[in-house]
């Protein structure tokens, strides 16, 4: 598995249970790698669905991704306040410059206010049958959502205050270096 640097670019790639595609974010910069976390940071990033539409992200987003837990978060900056999108997912890997994950259907929606509603669970449901998710993943992930919920109801890790304000600094900061870098060196971009 490589090691990622703060940063660098990187992708995020989602596939289902049974090794299907089914989403990429072309484009995030790494803002923390450690052994147990990593947070990357995005504005505007194109997004490619499975069956091949790409759209491209309204705001400017933080993404947490652990490498025990089975949910990755991503905190979403809006001008009315921070709103996040959990997905119940396997722990990340990371190679080839692109955090790749489990997209296991269930998410939470959390609002400004920390009100939160379970989304996809019908979904869930139904690739659980499909693809025959064993008991044993089953009961992981119930038991990440749980935890999940406790972590959105105690605002705890990427819930805490000022969590996304933070990185979404530290975003800025690494986006504005990397320009400066640009144009004191264009000639060796080329």
């Amino acid at each position: 598995m490589d090691t990622p640097r703060e940063g660098d670019k990187f992708q995020t790639h989602s596939y289902k249970h049974d090794g299907r595609f089914h989403r990429a974010w072309h484009e995030s910069i790494m803002l923390k790698a450690s052994p147990y976390v990593l947070i990357g940071g995005n504005a505007k990033t194109m997004v490619t669905e499975s069956d091949g539409r790409s759209w491209w992200t309204k705001e400017p987003a933080i993404c947490y991704f652990h490498y025990q837990n089975w949910f990755n978060v991503i905190g979403m900056l809006r001008e009315d306040g921070i709103y996040y999108y959990c997905n119940i997912s396997s722990p990340y890997v990371y190679n080839e410059e692109t955090v790749k994950y489990i997209d296991y259907d269930l998410d939470i929606k959390v609002f400004p206010d920390m009100s939160y509603i379970i989304l996809d669970e019908d979904e869930y449901e139904e690739h659980r049958r499909e693809m025959n998710y064993p008991d044993k993943i089953d009961y992981i992930l119930q038991e990440n959502m749980k935890l999940l919920i406790q972590w959105i109801e105690l605002k705890r890790g990427p819930f805490s205050s000022g969590f996304v304000e933070k990185w979404y600094r530290k975003f800025l900061q690494v986006e504005r270096r990397k320009r400066k870098e640009q144009t004191a060196f264009p000639s060796l971009l080329k």
